[in-house]
């Protein structure tokens, strides 16, 4: 009994410890962050969108809101004021009603300056950041690849690569092929915002809630900042949730750095720190050997390794359920997740 029991400690101390050492190296990547100067440095388009990002969201959103909380609403604190600053504390205030009023008026100018600023310009700037998080990917990736880095994430072989760049140009061309391409997409969005959805709702469980808020995030926006590479480097969907969920340590280290300088902040202070960091762990990921880095870890163990965690099973299920009411979707869908879950 006792030795059944010392051997289950051990190989939970060894297991706990090759997570650790992932983590580690999943964190060491993303704070690789000198491959950012790099890159803008080989291509003026990724200098470019980084530094419109950096612009649009760090200087005139982050700006807008120190503005707002260091200067505006001060101000109105001091224009129209809601106590009675010069009577004694024992006494009534005889324009109670008024200072009421202006309570209420101030309230409302700071509301009217979120309705026409904060909530145009948070849109704006989602739309604008999405288009510009893509062109940062695509121009780093091209970047990387003129000068002779890493091609394909999830395979070293060269026939490995060069078939997956031959099914990516036939689906420019086969009928069949853009089916499934488009299908795949469909897939993907309905994965990822079902498992946005998830994240949300786990942040109102008790106790355990923020834990696992936190977890989630940083494994979302780790997927996040990989799939441009992988939608570039045309891996199939069903080998990117393979290799994500196979080595979910690592993916939770890289998305750590990004979570946790937002985590504590308001909504639209998060959104903003975001949306200015998020491009920088982009051009990161893109110049990631994860497939390597993770490699190298798991040579160094003894026996078997870390188990995979279906971190997708919630998402992938409630998408299939949403596929499942378009008919002709539904075989190709059921067929494809087959593979992939």
């Amino acid at each position: 009994m006792y030795t059944s029991m010392d051997g289950s400690m051990g190989s939970f101390g060894t297991r706990l410890k090759q997570a650790s050492l992932l983590w580690v190296e999943g964190f060491r990547e993303a704070c690789c962050l000198h491959r950012v100067v790099i890159y803008c440095r080989r291509s003026r388009e990724v200098a470019i969108r980084t530094g419109q990002c950096f612009l649009l969201n760090g200087i005139i959103f982050l700006g807008s809101i120190l503005v707002l909380r260091s200067v505006v609403i001060p101000t109105l604190q001091w224009v129209l004021p809601d106590e009675c600053q010069l009577i004694n504390y024992q006494e009534s205030c005889p324009f109670g009603g008024i200072f009421r009023f202006y309570s209420f008026l101030r309230l409302g100018l700071i509301q009217l300056f979120y309705v026409f600023w904060f909530y145009p310009m948070y849109i704006s700037s989602f739309i604008l950041s999405t288009l510009w998080y893509n062109d940062i990917a695509k121009y780093g990736f091209f970047a990387i690849e003129k000068n002779g880095a890493s091609g394909s994430e999830l395979s070293d072989k060269k026939d490995s690569t060069a078939s997956q760049n031959m099914s990516a140009s036939d689906k420019t061309t086969d009928l069949e092929g853009v089916m499934i391409g488009i299908a795949e997409q469909v897939y993907s969005v309905l994965l990822l915002s079902f498992f946005f959805l998830e994240v949300y709702i786990t942040g109102f469980i008790p106790y355990i809630g923020k834990a696992l808020n936190f977890l989630l995030l940083v494994w979302m926006y780790a997927y996040y900042c990989f799939e441009y590479k992988w939608n570039y480097s045309g891996v199939s969907l069903d080998k990117r949730l393979d290799f994500f969920e196979s080595n979910w340590p690592f993916f939770a280290g890289f998305g750590s750095p990004c979570i946790l300088a937002v985590f504590f902040y308001s909504p639209l202070v998060s959104y903003g720190v975001m949306a200015t960091l998020y491009p920088l762990f982009v051009l990161t990921a893109t110049g990631s050997e994860a497939d390597k880095a993770i490699a190298s870890q798991r040579k160094k163990w003894k026996g078997a390794g870390l188990g995979r965690i279906p971190i997708f099973v919630s998402a992938d299920y409630l998408s299939m359920k949403v596929l499942s009411l378009f008919p002709m979707e539904r075989r190709q869908q059921v067929v494809h997740n087959q593979k992939a879950l």
